[in-house]
């Protein structure tokens, strides 16, 4: 049923766009308004998202780290697992936001036959099928700046031939537009295909997967199916862009409904799990230097107490403590 809810959502939401453009002729509505909107939803959601995160207070080290801690010299530590300065974590927090290195380790477990013997194995895929997608997505959104300036920036033609180099049809064919749509069906049928997953899957997962290929195949469709005028698709873009909005005839539904859905995902973006994209950076579990046992960190909340110390338990028990023969501290 989470699955059926958010289809229908994202189907409900390409009619609306048809029927606005096609029927009602509102295309001043669907090229204007509701853009100029999503923007200022994503813009304003974004930043107090960020600003509320950045504001919750971490009096302790709490990273989640999985390597050795650096204490005494002779015991190697790990620099990058266990970061104990700024530098560290700068790398740990690069080779996670480039390489999504913690997802690279993500392993399997498994109970073979229903037993309770418990079996761990890699599982690689997940990570493959992330980074195929986040990457991809990045070449799209650089290749469309060309629609947003003029001229055509140089990295953006680079782009554009690098992604189109398989020459085999006419447009030619952009990898990621392939690739991407192959990623996300595959995170979609990881989260109904796996039991455990789809027991924990809500509706708004599916709904971002829905509404993420919705724009992929629109824009697939865009290119190599239903002709757009690319020229005047490109005036409205130019126009919004320097807020002189005008809307050229003849542009086409299909446009429409792929802009739409870009609207959604901008305005449904922050309040969403999407957000990870700022949330990476201000985790305290990533960007906390691992330091503990070279530098006490105490909580500053913590109301006055006080506090028996190891000098003070000794000198109470120290009688004690040499009819047992135990060692002492202090003599």
């Amino acid at each position: 049923m989470h699955v059926l809810y958010s289809f229908v959502a994202v189907m409900a939401l390409i009619a609306i766009a048809t029927v606005g453009v096609s029927v009602l002729g509102m295309e001043m509505l669907f090229a204007v308004v509701v853009p100029y909107a999503a923007v200022a939803l994503f813009l304003v959601g974004v930043v107090y998202r960020v600003l509320r995160w950045a504001s919750s207070p971490v009096p302790f080290r709490i990273p989640t780290v999985c390597g050795q801690q650096k204490s005494l010299p002779w015991i190697k530590n790990s620099y990058l697992e266990s970061p104990h300065n700024n530098l560290g974590v700068l790398g740990r927090m690069a080779f996670e936001v480039l390489t999504f290195r913690s997802l690279l380790r993500n392993t399997r477990v498994e109970r073979p036959d229903g037993g309770m013997r418990m079996v761990f194995g890699n599982n690689q895929l997940l990570w493959l099928g992330a980074i195929a997608f986040h990457y991809c997505l990045l070449v799209i959104l650089l290749r469309h700046v060309r629609f947003f300036a003029e001229p055509v920036p140089f990295f953006v033609t680079i782009l554009q031939n690098v992604d189109g180099f398989l020459e085999v049809w006419t447009p030619r064919v952009y990898v990621t537009g392939i690739v991407i749509v192959a990623a996300l069906g595959y995170l979609f049928v990881r989260r109904v295909w796996n039991p455990q997953l789809r027991y924990l899957s809500l509706p708004s997962d599916y709904f971002a997967l829905f509404l993420l290929l919705g724009i992929t195949l629109s824009g697939d469709l865009m290119r190599y199916v239903f002709k757009v005028d690319v020229v005047k698709a490109k005036e409205l873009v130019m126009s919004l862009v320097s807020f002189q909005p005008a809307v050229p005839d003849g542009i086409g539904v299909i446009f429409y409904i792929h802009l739409f859905l870009v609207a959604a995902l901008l305005a449904y973006f922050p309040v969403s799990k999407l957000m990870h994209l700022g949330g990476v950076f201000l985790s305290p579990t990533r960007n906390l230097a691992n330091n503990n046992r070279a530098k006490r960190h105490v909580n500053p909340w913590d109301y006055p107490v006080h506090v028996h110390t190891y000098e003070e338990w000794e000198d109470e028990f120290r009688d004690k403590m040499i009819a047992a023969e135990l060692p002492l501290e202090k003599e």
